[in-house]
């Protein structure tokens, strides 16, 4: 984005973990976007986010006036679906061996807080006799050292399956089969695996810190992401009370279908418009025998 155009401008800011977080990225990344940052949510002339907590974010940290910024939630990728009873049974087979299996998606980096999940799930492990395991699907991404070094030391280590980064088609089908998603971010400006794992009707368990909460709705769990006994707790509650699992997995799917990107792209084209400078009429749209062209 430049700083001096005359072009009208529409901002995306899908979050601000760098000014939450500076300690996870790079130095010359931190200083370029908190230099800059501030001074693009300034010149634009709507800013468009993707929760009402990164709304507020923007709002309390740069100064902006809120009737600036529109709320443009994201959506999942229609792939992610409920699978069938075969579906999941085959994907169980060929991932833990028949196993059910509790999911984490996301690129693995401080921010994720993977480190903790691995030692709620030890605790986990210690409290119940089960097979139940732990698959971790995402890419080395930063400052993994410390996952890496869990991974290889912890003591019911054969109970995680560490699969790297997947596609698409790969994820939704490891998604769908599913016994819970477990995503304790410790910050999220949206957070689209709890969206994804809610549209294949699998139950989830999330931070419930900054966006996730809002998220998720009533189809969720929600845990402190510096507990490692809250994380375990809630992943021990699921396992213990299936009925509290499948009202989950129920209300996941109405939550889920709140979001679609229809509707997104018709807010988000909304926001370009209101860009534009406006017609002697006031509509600021260009219209041609009442429609627009």
């Amino acid at each position: 984005m430049a700083l001096r155009t005359p072009v009208p401008t529409c901002l995306v800011v899908h979050d601000l973990a760098f000014e939450h977080f500076p300690e996870h990225i790079r130095w010359s990344q931190r200083k370029y976007w908190r230099w800059f940052s501030p001074r693009f949510a300034r010149r634009a002339d709507r800013i468009v986010t993707v929760s009402s907590f990164s709304k507020q974010d923007i709002v309390s940290r740069y100064q902006i006036e809120a009737a600036k910024i529109d709320i443009v939630p994201n959506a999942a990728h229609e792939e992610y679906r409920p699978l069938t009873w075969e579906e999941k049974q085959e994907v169980k087979a060929n991932l833990t061996g028949g196993a059910e299996y509790f999911v984490f998606a996301g690129a693995l980096h401080p921010r994720k807080n993977v480190y903790r999940l691995l030692k709620a799930f030890i605790r986990f492990k210690r409290r119940q006799r089960t097979q139940l395991k732990l698959v971790i699907v995402g890419r080395l991404a930063w400052k993994y050292e410390e996952i890496i070094r869990l991974k290889e030391e912890m003591p019911c280590k054969e109970d995680v399956i560490w699969t790297g980064y997947q596609d698409v088609d790969a994820l939704s089908r490891i998604m769908g089969a599913a016994y819970a998603l477990v995503y304790p971010s410790l910050f999220e400006g949206f957070g689209i695996p709890i969206l994804e794992a809610m549209q294949a009707g699998v139950p989830v368990i999330v931070s419930r810190s900054s966006s996730m909460p809002e998220v998720a709705g009533d189809a969720g769990l929600l845990v402190d992401p510096m507990s490692e006994e809250d994380i375990a707790e809630k992943m021990e509650q699921l396992h213990k009370d299936e009925r509290l699992r499948a009202d989950l997995a129920a209300k996941a799917l109405v939550r889920a279908a709140q979001f679609n990107w229809e509707t997104s792209s018709q807010k988000l084209w909304e926001s370009m418009m209101a860009c534009l400078p406006k017609s002697k009429g006031g509509t600021g749209d260009e219209k041609e025998g009442g429609r627009q062209k």
